[in-house]
């Protein structure tokens, strides 16, 4: 059997009370684009913008209009990347992209983070991811996503790490589906797409802005004179375009209207005609328009013919056109466009190798003089990709909205590898303390020879759970992990999700072996920070002569089912709403006492308070009674292998000392451990070993006396060879 089929046996060993999860619980809605957007504002998205467009159903986005003109595209990012979050569920977050590939608006939208709900307000949350807003995707592209710096919400590393690598992925996707910021696409493999020249829709201006087919640049004099300053030429910005800062510098349009649908509509039937008879075979015409103070045209191509203020740019080709190239337009034939200054067709050579079907670039250079001759260069890009409406569907598939299932395997891996890369030191500290604590539990007898000795190493092992585990790294387990199994194992198992977060992780993988072997106790008695801090409170509450509660066995052992019953619940919850069992999850009181430190609302602190207050009476009051997640760990314990703790056929009848000084009443007074609640604390192989307090140790200490016949070999409270019991065990 190789690794990985282990690896997910031991999994589903974990959740095998969680089974029912996996039964269909009924369809899910379809988290789409459209059903977001409905309750997003268009301002969300981009500043001033008043409409959302038709999402495409060829690229999976929508646009963002301000007037009925496109400012920004929308997109969903789970549509084109990986986002499965520690949940094992989709992060789910719609962002805004101009055509200079920035974001200009970022929105969480929805998420099933159990991390999230250990006591981080989603505000903070939502805050975070809108703070994406202004990210150049140019820049993420030519650094590999290195670009900016990566803000991190203690206890949400996993879920910031996810939406930031989604979301530089997605729009880095989108940039170069949609031929934004100048960014090549991802070519596909096979032969090239080909127009369909049968298509004969005329549509209106409206229609034609909204799904892409004509693509607009807006510059004001405002922004042209900040990217001048942004150069730091001291010249130019002493020349400042004239002008209030919002008047318009160029408004910029373009379209492909060699497409007999694109052609048709904006120029009308007899212009259309008129172009089909000018270019020949192999050739192509894109329709420029503009207004503003500044003309894309310029001046050039009356004096040398040549039109030096645009180029058109496709991958590592570029086209200048000429004025043998140009025809002025009159009029659009849409009657709902604007009104242009400037209506031009520019034709595009078959030598130009121009492939219709890929996005391409208009780069519009803007020019400031700065002395007589002198002048100072500024370039501004206008992307344009074809909608795939207009495209043969016969020929090689499209650029791809998703990476093929490798390539986002591979995306995925590096993300968890850097964040284990993260947390190198952190994992060496726990690899060490699993290691000690499985030392301890395979060579328990040797190590509880000496009471002073284990207790202040126990002492010192749980202080250290609960400070480095606990406050400082956040690796908390809870039940809410069990439940996001649980839904992982339903919706389709995976492993990225869970390895997001690698202390949580190795924790887990320790556990599976661990039951296995010992049951819940190397949990519950010795990792857990919440356990630890209760049992540390307690031992000080006892050096301060705290009176200590022992409730009768009756009592007791009523008590033990509330916490199978709570975690029941919780799992019944979890069937009907995930969400709904994470907040009533809240009975764990560890994202207050652990992950936030007691820095939170007021009932939830007096709630964890008051759990501790009542384990300074009696010792892990919560850990016996009231904790799902030791109820979740406990029954699964059941497939334990081995029995290590050991007895002598005295304990119980009529010994009761180890029953009597269990720190949680696991022994019953019949001198049975009980595994479900047994905490491995091994206070009672101390015992068993004692010379004070054990009667069986303390009988062959007298025997040995009287005989005189000591044998300094047979280690005390180990019965001689031959002994009934010398070889008896069983299990905590």
């Amino acid at each position: 059997m190789g690794m990985k089929s282990v690896f997910q046996t031991i999994a589903r060993s974990l959740a095998i009370l969680l089974t029912v999860a996996l039964l269909p619980f009924g369809a899910a809605q379809a988290n789409e684009l459209a059903n977001f957007l409905s309750d997003l504002e268009p301002a969300d998205l981009a500043p001033g913008a008043d409409a959302f467009g038709p999402v495409s159903p060829e690229t999976k986005v929508a646009p963002v209009l301000k007037g009925g003109e496109t400012v920004a595209w929308a997109f969903l990012t789970s549509d084109f990347v990986g986002t499965t979050g520690y949940s094992g569920k989709p992060i789910h977050v719609v962002a805004g992209i101009d055509h200079d590939a920035v974001l200009t608006g970022v929105k969480l939208v929805e998420h099933s983070e159990p991390i999230i709900l250990i006591g981080i307000p989603n505000s903070k949350m939502i805050a975070l991811t809108e703070g994406y807003t202004g990210l150049d995707l140019k820049i993420e592209a030519e650094t590999g996503g290195e670009g900016h710096d990566l803000d991190i919400i203690s206890g949400a590393t996993v879920t910031i790490m996810v939406i930031d690598d989604s979301l530089v992925r997605a729009g880095i996707k989108v940039s170069r589906l949609m031929g934004l910021g100048g960014l090549a696409p991802t070519q596909a493999e096979g032969p090239k797409r080909e127009i369909d020249m049968g298509q004969n829709m005329v549509s209106d201006w409206t229609t034609l802005a909204g799904d892409g087919s004509v693509r607009r640049m807006t510059l004001d004099v405002g922004q042209v004179n900040a990217a001048f300053e942004a150069t730091g030429d001291a010249k130019a910005i002493k020349r400042p375009e004239r002008g209030e800062p919002e008047d318009t510098f160029i408004d910029m349009h373009m379209a492909l209207v060699s497409v007999p649908s694109i052609g048709r509509s904006l120029l009308g039937e007899g212009e259309y005609k008129n172009l089909t008879e000018w270019l020949e075979e192999g050739e192509h015409a894109i329709l420029v328009l503009g207004r503003g103070s500044y003309s894309f045209k310029g001046s050039g191509y009356v004096r040398g013919g040549i039109f030096d203020r645009i180029q058109l740019i496709q991958g590592d080709d570029s086209v200048r056109f000429f004025d043998k190239q140009q025809r002025r337009l009159g009029d659009l034939a849409t009657e709902d466009s604007p009104t242009f200054t400037e209506l031009d067709i520019f034709k595009i050579p078959a030598d130009a190798e121009f492939d219709p079907a890929e996005p391409f670039r208009m780069q519009l250079l803007v020019q400031r003089a700065i002395g007589a001759v002198e002048k100072v260069f500024l370039t501004f890009d206008l992307g344009y990709k074809l909608p795939e409406s207009y495209l043969l569907p016969a020929a090689a598939a499209p650029v791809a909205l998703v990476d093929n299932a490798e390539d986002e395997a591979n995306a995925k891996a590096a993300l968890w590898q850097r964040i284990w890369r993260d947390k190198t030191v952190e994992i060496g500290v726990l690899g060490t303390m699993l290691l000690v604590l499985t030392g301890v539990f395979f060579f328990q007898f040797h190590a509880t020879m000496n009471a002073r000795v284990f207790f202040w190493f126990r002492m010192s092992f749980l202080t250290v759970s609960l400070v480095f585990l606990g406050w400082y790294t956040n690796a908390q387990l809870s039940v809410v992990n069990l439940m996001a199994l649980a839904g992982s194992l339903r919706s389709g198992f995976t492993w990225d999700a869970f390895l997001m977060d690698p202390l949580v992780f190795i924790q887990w993988f320790a556990i599976a072996a661990a039951l296995l072997f010992w049951g819940r106790g190397a949990y519950c008695g010795w990792l857990c920070p919440f356990g630890a801090l209760q049992e540390l409170t307690n031992k000080i509450a006892r050096a301060f002569k705290v009176p200590q509660i022992t409730l009768p066995w009756g009592l007791h052992e009523r008590l033990w089912p509330l916490k199978y019953m709570i975690f029941l619940g919780l799992f019944g919850l979890s069937i009907v709403s995930i969400p709904l069992a994470e907040t009533y999850a809240e009975i764990e009181p560890f994202k207050t006492a652990i992950i936030l430190k007691f820095v939170r609302e007021w009932p939830f602190v007096v709630f964890a308070l008051v759990l501790l207050g009542l384990g300074l009476f009696i010792e892990r009051f919560y850990c016996r009674y009231l904790c799902p997640l030791g109820a979740a760990l406990a029954i699964p314990a059941r497939m334990r292998m081995f029995d290590w703790l050991r007895r002598y056929k005295e304990c119980g009848s009529p010994c009761q000392t180890c029953a009597n000084e269990c720190p949680v009443q696991a022994i019953h007074p019949t001198g049975e451990i009980n595994p479900n609640e047994c905490v491995d604390c091994m206070h009672c192989q101390v015992l068993y070993q004692s010379e004070t307090k054990c009667p069986v140790v303390i009988k062959q200490i007298k025997r040995r006396a009287k005989t005189g016949s000591v044998d300094l070999n047979i280690p005390l409270g180990k019965p001689p060879a031959g002994h009934p019991n010398a070889n008896k065990t069983t299990t905590s």
